[in-house]
């Protein structure tokens, strides 16, 4: 075969290569980023599970089990009031929900829909006496038992950690938190917003009433401005990678799907914990009683990211030292906010560490 021959063959056979990655490209609509939300195999939250208790903005659901015997204690995970759950339940094999069941966990979650004008009034109140009050209820009444494992993420554990803290003695079995801020001081960026004098989050709330989700969205991407075009960039690199691109696609859509939040909420945290500090010097009041997360004796665990930008460790280490339990156990993961709890990073370094932890603690 001549020279002339092959070369036109190899160009023939790079033409034909190029002219499918531009289809596979274009029929995933890559020149936006963006992918029809109803496309098959993108679906999301696929976990069975059953809505057992819902009020306000909350949704307490339980998971079908998996396998025929169980671990006594039910796992109750507390999402952040700004996040939808479906980062825990991406896709079959990409779901610590499903991993969990699947170790012979009773799981449930609090996840959350988006408030409209109707709730701009809930507060920190609503959501930590109420909310998780009614589902820590609801969950032992399901279950049949008497106490429940409380498993909180970012803003989540917050309010789990201060629902523990306020009620010594009561259901909660365990607690774990997974980049958990607790001191306000340790969030430099935040800090320089809260502190600055044209922002004023009164004039934000009476005007509003919600804080929208692209404002929240908004305000993490200028944590971090180029992180959302380097990840349109790695997408393009790994078109061809089929499993990469939906992975990559299912986190985008949940990063882009952030849920507003009620001006009262956002007005308490923006001053009592992001400008005056109060949680990191058990001074936050809910409902009337102080937050002293000294009082949380039970078994913990506090889990950080050592490359969180969201919520740096600097944030989130003070809360190991403050619980009062003896029982008490930290793990700092290689890994940001979100490869902590979704993704290969999670799967390997992050699931079977809290599974060792539940396990000798579910019964």
């Amino acid at each position: 075969m001549s020279a002339a021959v092959t070369q036109a063959a190899g160009k023939k056979e790079f033409e034909q290569h190029v002219g499918r990655t531009i289809q596979r490209a274009l029929s995933r609509n890559i020149p936006g980023l963006e992918i029809p939300r109803t496309e098959s195999g993108l679906d999301v939250g696929t976990t069975p599970k059953d809505l057992i208790y819902s009020r306000d903005t909350a949704r307490v659901y339980q998971y079908r089990p998996l396998l025929d015997e169980i671990y006594r204690v039910p796992v109750l995970i507390v999402m952040s009031p700004v996040a939808k759950g479906y980062i825990l339940d991406l896709a079959q094999g990409q779901s610590l929900v499903e991993y969990l069941l699947l170790q012979g966990y009773d799981v449930y979650m609090i996840d959350w829909a988006a408030p409209r004008q109707e709730h701009k009034g809930l507060g920190l109140d609503n959501f930590v006496c109420d909310v998780i009050g009614d589902a820590v209820e609801k969950v032992c009444e399901t279950s049949g038992e008497p106490d429940v494992t409380l498993v909180g993420y970012c803003m989540g554990g917050m309010l789990a950690t201060m629902y523990a803290a306020l009620n010594p003695g009561g259901a909660v079995k365990n607690l774990a938190c997974f980049t958990t801020p607790v001191n306000a001081d340790g969030m430099t960026l935040h800090k320089q917003w809260a502190e600055a004098q044209a922002f004023d989050i009164d004039r934000l709330v009476d005007e509003l009433g919600l804080i929208s989700g692209d404002m929240i969205n908004a305000s993490l991407q200028a944590l971090r401005p180029l992180q959302k075009s380097a990840g349109q960039i790695n997408l393009l690199n790994n078109v061809q990678n089929d499993a990469f691109v939906k992975a990559q696609l299912r986190f985008d859509r949940w990063a882009a799907d952030q849920l507003p939040i009620p001006g009262e909420l956002a007005r308490t945290l923006f001053k009592d914990f992001l400008k005056e500090n109060k949680f990191a010097r058990n001074e936050l009041t809910v409902r009337g009683e102080t937050v002293d997360i000294g009082l949380i004796k039970v078994p913990f665990l506090h889990v950080a990211a050592e490359y969180d930008h969201i919520v740096p460790t600097a944030a989130s280490k003070d809360l190991i030292n403050m619980v009062g339990s003896k029982d008490k156990q930290e793990i700092v993961v290689k890994g940001g906010h979100v490869s902590l709890v979704a993704g290969g990073n999670a799967i390997y370094r992050l699931w079977p560490k809290l599974d060792e932890w539940l396990r000798v603690r579910g019964t």
